[in-house]
């Protein structure tokens, strides 16, 4: 690491759930120091779990705001307001405060800081777990180029990461916030069908998760449009096309394009304060 958050800069965690400490631990191993690392958790013996495993420092919420040059907040969206209040009257506004709860915008926190104070959100998803992540940063009125690259520097830690304008965060919470849920609601139906073809379950999904891992990975490096890989796959008159035939039949693209909308509607309902 080479930017601000690896020269001393203390960066606290406040919510140590999956993804707090997926990040916390992609950190530390992208050569974070731990001494410069502060975590907060609810319970004592969870305190204790993350002091043993990772050699962090352990507060409480309102000395993390002290203490901290960077507070990520990584508490559910249902729990910020509490948390809001009770960290605002402790976080000064030379602070970086980084938000991975979805559909909150930055505005909403810049409301409850003090004036000035700069704010980053960003939508991670649960590939994050396995340094897979997607992570979709943008910054607040009051974020500079600086604090956008310490948000960056701290996300690919554990995957990828994607500056985009907050007008575009909804849409990408529909694409990757909620992203691999589809994949595996995929996976699932594929397993189902190559039982129904006769195979045992174990057999079809090896089958199918080496094909979507060997797909994926073609997307990715080959940089070519996934219509071309499509079609170097689709022989004529062959088993590919007869295939995509059905799905074009039952609708499976409009079905996608619908649920997409579905949650990009939903991410701006839960910003506005719906539920």
């Amino acid at each position: 690491m080479t930017s601000s958050a690896a020269h001393g800069q203390k960066i606290a965690f406040l919510g140590t759930g999956k993804i707090g400490e997926a990040l916390l631990s992609g950190l530390l191993r992208a050569g974070k120091n731990p001494a410069d690392v502060l975590v907060t958790a609810r319970r004592p013996e969870r305190a204790a779990e993350l002091a043993a495993r990772y050699g962090v420092g352990v507060v409480g919420n309102t000395e993390a705001a002290k203490l901290a040059d960077t507070l990520i907040l990584a508490v559910k969206p249902q729990d910020m307001g509490t948390l809001l209040d009770e960290l605002a009257p402790h976080v000064a506004p030379d602070r970086l405060v980084i938000s991975a709860a979805a559909g909150i915008p930055t505005a909403w926190f810049e409301a409850r800081l003090a004036a000035g104070t700069p704010v980053v959100r960003v939508m991670p998803n649960t590939p994050v777990l396995v340094d897979e992540g997607m992570s979709v940063i943008s910054g607040g009125s009051h974020a500079t180029e600086t604090h956008l690259e310490r948000a960056e520097e701290i996300f690919r830690s554990v995957g990828k990461a994607l500056r985009l304008p907050e007008s575009q965060q909804d849409a990408a919470t529909a694409l990757s916030g909620s992203g691999p849920a589809y994949f595996y609601f995929l996976v699932e139906a594929m397993t189902d069908a190559g039982i129904l073809l006769g195979l045992p379950r174990q057999v079809a999904h090896d089958l199918i998760v080496q094909s979507a891992i060997g797909a994926s990975v073609m997307l990715r490096d080959s940089g070519e449009h996934p219509v071309k890989l499509r079609e170097a796959v689709t022989s004529p008159a062959g088993t590919t096309i007869a295939a995509i035939r059905e799905l074009e039949n039952h609708g499976v693209r409009a079905a996608l394009l619908g649920a997409l909308e579905a949650a990009r509607d939903r991410s701006r309902e839960l910003a506005s304060g719906g539920k």
